[in-house]
């Protein structure tokens, strides 16, 4: 994927990378639950430590609780060497946890992204902000049973915005 072309966020996102049933209940356990979700990183601790570490300091700055239930846990930028394609592990929490949200409301939704380079992970926040506006978006993914019908519902709302 060059930087140039566009990205779809239901071509980053597999099976393996939705995670339905967090069971966390801090904040930082439910970072660390994400991180161990990237299929790259399995056998690489270092490498998921040091990305857990950067989504830690980045959450000291501001939190990515979006608000209306929603989080974008992410590095300040991107960070070198940890992957070579963009990963987006979406994670759900049917209790919803604390995460320091704009809005003051649980986190039950989260997205986080990890990406080779800066242009990219601007990219995956901007198109990831724009699919989150969509009316409906957040309720049918609190209701989707599989991880493919995540995928799905993403997929039908980017072909509806282009």
């Amino acid at each position: 994927m060059n930087e140039n072309q566009r990205i779809f966020i239901s071509d980053i996102l597999t099976p393996e990378t939705v995670e339905l049933n967090l069971t966390s209940t801090q904040k930082n356990d439910v970072l660390r639950e994400l991180v161990e979700k990237i299929p790259d990183l399995k056998n690489r601790p270092e490498d998921q430590d040091k990305l857990y570490h950067a989504l830690l300091e980045r959450e000291q700055l501001h939190s990515t609780g979006i608000g209306d239930g929603v989080a974008l846990p992410h590095a300040r930028s991107a960070i070198v060497g940890i992957v070579d394609k963009p990963v987006i592990v979406f994670g759900r929490h049917n209790e919803g946890i604390n995460f320091g949200s704009i809005d003051g409301e649980p986190a039950k939704l989260f997205f986080l992204i990890v990406a080779p380079n800066v242009t990219q992970h601007l990219h995956i926040l901007a198109r990831l902000s724009r699919i989150l506006r969509q009316t409906d978006i957040t309720r049918n993914l609190l209701n989707a049973s599989t991880p493919e019908k995540v995928i799905s519902i993403i997929r039908e709302v980017e072909n509806k915005i282009g």
